[in-house]
């Protein structure tokens, strides 16, 4: 593995009520697209990462392949795992990731009677 990045926090918690591979996955994701885990980067393998954060190959197999499902790792047979070096494929993957936080943004204002600007304002007054 690279030794210049990690491939999940320092501090991960896990939330007991979503599956540990999804969290997992959408955790590697954002640091990918944030550039933390930077393109054609290669990872450890489903062993190393399963040994390393005490869970079962199984779940890190099914990490792995939710990330190749989402385009953003790939795998060569007998060479590793790689970040991919698509920067159209991790762009879309940012653009994701907004979209949903934009969305859960306007639902919890919703949720409190607000608009979304009415909360930034809100903000802006702390």
């Amino acid at each position: 593995m690279d030794s210049t990045f990690d491939l999940l926090p320092e501090q991960f918690l896990i939330n007991p009520s979503l599956p540990i591979y999804e969290q997992f996955a959408w955790a590697i994701r954002e640091r990918i697209v944030s550039g933390l885990i930077p393109p054609g980067s290669r990872l450890p393998s489903v062993r190393d990462l399963a040994a390393g954060r005490g869970v079962n190959p199984t779940t890190a197999a099914r990490t792995y392949q939710e990330l190749e499902r989402m385009g953003l790792i790939v795998t060569y047979r007998g060479q590793g795992t790689f970040v991919t070096r698509e920067e159209s494929v991790i762009s879309e993957a940012r653009k994701t990731i907004i979209i949903q936080a934009v969305r859960q943004f306007k639902d919890t204002a919703a949720s409190l009677g607000l608009t979304a600007e009415q909360m930034l304002q809100i903000d802006k007054e702390d």
